[in-house]
């Protein structure tokens, strides 16, 4: 008999059910489907919240208890055509594969260094003593700034030569054997300035006609690229966008109308609508990284320029300029142009997780086609959130009306627009009400502060039935995240239930995977170190498909990657620059 996994010691615990993840996914496999084990544990989770699965925390489970829990798994994860699913495998996906820009640069940086790991230590670890092998050392030196500065290939003899000239300009290979009498840590350090000064040197080159073999510019391919990605992001939130509003005209529809209930009980209507929206929340943060990323684009690029204007003014007044002050300005422009580098490999990163996001939407089609849902809608009129929104702008709370509840308005509340919003943003009395169904809030209504946790509501009626009595609608809510799992990061309910499932293994929101993808030239714009960990993510945004960045005319085809590691781009046309407008 196997005890509660509540009443065991943490790693007893821990291995039952890891037991059990193992048993779902080999069961699953032996059919022909092979989940990840963080998918396994999430479903383990969804099983056991949904109430009408029978499960019961507080009682012991017995071996047919863990069969049917296996059982139920396997089945809930080989189902096809279920948006439910796909909402699942989307949120783990998302999970195990993004984190925020700073923690994804971290990671590339450490890929990089790891990768200088070995020739970093056949150089500062060389005794060479005789003339072959001081040459030997220098072209590993030159192979070493080739491959920190990611600009150029080690393997290609123009190159070579070029980055040769320009090593030998700064550190002649006489000076070697000063540099053999360092430590390891010195001659650490110097290497990496060597590199940064050298590339600077090849960039004020290319910059001045007179080199920079094999540099492609950055900042032109760039302005390029952030346009056709967004084009491509504000083409996809479009489609989910219309797809979302369609789906709650018919769910508002069957709201006032019981009878339909049982007729579009085979479509999974509301499981559509949580996929879509998901997915629209995903590609929300993804264009939102990349708005940042454009912006740090424009401002580096500025940083170039004027970096490069600097140099050429400090070397055309004088026949012979002291290191001391052209040295910064070559390490200065080394430092923009690996920003550059930076914000190539997170473009890259965020369009192959924009590509993939893709793979869960598969049922709309399928469920949905487009005479279904005209049926579906009959004469109803289909809104937007922005006109939902309006329709009931000027419908603000009265504070008096409740003066034992706190409501907050945008023109008495410091940084109203930044205050983290229960559900998402969505009316939590209309989803705790209508049986699952999600409206966007209207902050200008009034936000509800219950409990030092902020709600928004799309109507003033809603927002008042609300709170009448607050606790009972939030206890709704959660039971109805007991029954549609994929609500619990859809809404951000992860507090809620992290205690209700003890062992870690079976929590999605404590889940750290690494997913690497790298090629040993790491540091071409072709290919991207993509390191992703688990990350909780939140966004409050509410948006009709547009975006600050402005409309793109250019596409680069295949720019968003494929089944290779390496990714060709071809540009098919034109478009204005971010900084242009």
């Amino acid at each position: 008999m196997l005890t509660n996994t509540a009443r065991m010691p943490p790693t007893q615990a821990e291995s039952v059910i890891k037991n059990i993840i193992r048993e779902i996914g080999q069961e699953c496999a032996s059919r022909g489907e092979v989940p990840s084990e963080t998918l396994v544990a999430f479903m383990v989770k969804a099983v056991v919240l949904d109430p009408s699965n029978g499960f019961n925390m507080d009682r012991i489970l017995i071996k047919s208890d863990v069969q049917k829990l296996i059982q139920l798994c396997v089945s809930r994860l080989l189902e096809s055509k279920n948006p439910s699913l796909d909402t699942i495998k989307m949120q783990v996906y998302f999970d195990m594969n993004y984190t925020n820009r700073d923690e994804f640069l971290e990671e590339h940086h450490r890929i990089v260094e790891s990768k200088l790991g070995l020739v970093t230590r056949e150089i500062t670890d060389n005794r060479a003593c005789a003339r072959d092998e001081l040459e030997s050392l220098y072209r590993k030196i030159v192979s070493y700034v080739l491959l920190r500065s990611g600009v150029g290939s080690p393997t290609d003899i123009k190159i070579v030569r070029e980055a040769t000239a320009a090593l030998q300009s700064v550190f002649p290979q006489a000076e070697l054997g000063t540099f053999l009498t360092l430590s390891k840590k010195e001659k650490e350090c110097q290497l990496k300035e060597l590199s940064m000064i050298v590339t600077g040197i090849r960039l004020f080159n290319r910059d001045t006609g007179k080199g920079g073999e094999g540099i492609e510019y950055l900042p032109a391919i760039l302005h390029e690229a952030i346009p056709a990605t967004t084009q491509h992001i504000d083409s996809q939130l479009q489609t989910a966008q219309e797809q979302a509003y369609r789906y709650t005209a018919i769910l508002e529809k069957v709201t006032k109308n019981p009878l339909m209930s049982a007729e579009l009980q085979p479509y999974m209507l509301k499981e559509a609508l949580y996929n879509v929206r998901q997915y629209e929340i995903f590609l929300q943060i993804i264009l939102s990284e990349i708005i940042t990323s454009a912006q740090a684009v424009e401002m580096v690029t500025k940083q170039l320029g004027a970096q490069l204007e600097q140099l050429k003014m400090t070397v055309s007044t004088k026949t012979a300029v002291p290191t001391s002050q052209v040295f910064p300005i070559f390490i200065a422009l080394s430092n923009l142009w690996t920003s550059l580098q930076d914000e190539t490999v997170l473009i890259g990163i965020l369009t192959n997780l924009t590509t993939n996001l893709e793979r869960f939407l598969g049922t709309h089609e399928v469920l949905f086609p487009e005479k279904v849902i005209q049926d579906l809608l009959g004469e109803v009129t289909v809104k937007t959130d922005m006109s939902r929104l309006k329709e009931h702008m000027e419908e603000r709370v009265h504070p008096v009306d409740y003066r034992n509840q706190e409501w907050l308005f945008p023109e008495t509340t410091a940084n109203f627009d930044k205050l983290l919003i229960q559900y998402r943003g969505f009316c939590a009395y209309t989803f705790a009400t209508a049986d699952g169904l999600l409206l966007p809030g209207n902050p200008a209504i009034g936000i509800l502060k219950h409990k030092e946790k902020y709600y928004t509501f799309n109507t003033r009626d809603a927002a008042y039935s609300f709170a009448e009595n607050p606790e009972n609608y939030i206890d709704l809510i959660t039971e109805k995240a007991k029954k549609n799992a994929e609500l619990i990061q859809l809404l951000e309910l992860h507090q809620q239930f992290e205690t209700l499932i003890p062992c870690s293994e079976a929590n999605l929101r404590h889940k750290v995977t690494h997913s690497v993808q790298t090629d040993l030239s790491h540091m071409r714009r072709e290919n991207f170190s993509q390191i992703y960990s688990s990350k909780h993510v939140s966004t409050q945004s509410k948006r009709e498909g547009s975006t600050g960045v402005p409309r793109p005319q250019v596409y680069i085809a295949g720019l968003r990657g494929g089944q290779s590691k390496t990714t060709y781009g071809v540009k098919v046309n034109l478009t204005r620059a971010v900084d242009e407008t």
